[in-house]
């Protein structure tokens, strides 16, 4: 995962746990993985758009 450490993500873990409390954790964390999917789908529908123009290019 990059440079991230599994210390540095249990860290983030726990001081999210304490700022959130354990009740809103899976609130945020369905949010955030619903957000995630959502852009994860508009940059797909943005790199179809280019593709899409690139071959009218070539075509035309």
């Amino acid at each position: 995962m990059g440079g991230i450490s599994a210390m540095s993500l249990i860290i983030i873990g726990v001081v999210a746990l304490l700022i959130f409390g354990p009740k809103k954790l899976p609130e945020l964390g369905k949010a955030m993985g619903s957000t995630l999917r959502e852009f994860k789908n508009a940059t797909k529908g943005l790199a179809d758009d280019d593709d899409d123009d690139n071959q009218k290019k070539k075509l035309g």
